[in-house]
């Protein structure tokens, strides 16, 4: 409301990317939590961006007549591409509708080239746009075992070349990974921090029924986190990270009906009522311990 007037909602697209460790070139099978590239809330990708979009657009403006459009790009990974041809062949389709106003891109750090940096500078003199960096951890061994595909360092590449260019870069990070720490979680908001980034998304990890994690969850190898334990890690992560990151995210969306576990996320506004609890009670708030 403040930066552009009105409600801003996001129209989710699935574009047809994949990612480089799902296709061969790093990996295959992707990170072992990946269930569709996160795309739970979209449209089927053999149809057009601008099919989708104007499915998504009528639904939005149907229950928000006066509402604006971010068109999101959530699927996979969607800077995955030779060359920035292929992106611009579906990005440039969100002006055909008026009603987007903001356009954000869902990516990993190894997906990007010259081109791709310059196109994406480009773009973002003609529309508001933000980039979407998964980084999960800042633990290259959680990496490892995730099967994530690339380090702390190629995150890093990629995050400051984005800041360079001024492209408004949103990070995720995820709570909960196997053989995490407390002290670990905290130290990915402690680095994640210093590095200033436009916005962060924090994640509950969910075990999504048919991934690997879940394989690693039936067998006894993997155990989901405590609601307390959640709220707890998330609130100190918050006095981590600087005052004025916006935080676009506390907690995630699973697919309820493949959720495995931890089946106490699906109420998703108690969690949000217990981590203000929580502020409340330990007088706590983002940054204040950030420095």
């Amino acid at each position: 409301m403040q930066k552009f007037g009105k409600r801003v909602y996001k129209a989710p697209i699935n574009a047809g990317f994949t990612c480089p460790n799902i296709d061969g070139r790093k990996g295959r099978g992707g990170c072992i939590y990946c269930d569709g590239g996160s795309g739970y809330f979209t449209d089927n990708c053999a149809l057009s961006v601008s099919r989708q979009l104007e499915h998504q657009i009528s639904l939005i403006l149907s229950k928000h007549p006066d509402a604006k459009i971010n068109a999101y790009f959530q699927s996979y990974s969607n800077t995955y591409a030779d060359n920035a041809g292929v992106l611009a062949k579906k990005f440039e389709q969100v002006f055909d509708f008026p009603d987007v106003i903001a356009l954000s891109v869902a990516t990993r750090a190894d997906c990007f080239n010259d081109g791709i940096y310059a196109y994406l500078s480009e773009l973002s003199h003609r529309i508001d746009l933000t980039v979407e960096l998964g980084l999960q951890s800042v633990h290259d061994k959680t990496a490892e075992i995730i099967n994530r595909g690339h380090s702390f360092s190629e995150f890093e590449t990629a995050f400051f070349r984005l800041k360079e260019l001024g492209v408004r870069t949103v990070v995720h990070i995820i709570n909960g990974l196997p053989r995490e720490t407390d002290e670990m979680m905290l130290e990915t908001a402690r680095k994640l921090g210093k590095m200033r980034p436009d916005g962060v998304k924090i994640h509950l990890l969910h075990v999504i029924n048919g991934t690997v994690l879940e394989k690693m969850y039936s067998e006894g190898n993997y155990f989901p986190m405590e609601p307390d334990r959640y709220v707890d890690i998330t609130v100190r992560q918050l006095e981590l990270l600087p005052p004025e990151t916006v935080i676009e995210r506390l907690t995630g969306d699973g697919d309820k009906n493949k959720l495995a576990a931890p089946l106490w996320s699906k109420n998703k506004i108690a969690v949000l009522g217990a981590i203000d609890k929580r502020q409340a009670q330990l007088d706590s708030f983002q940054g204040k311990n950030f420095v």
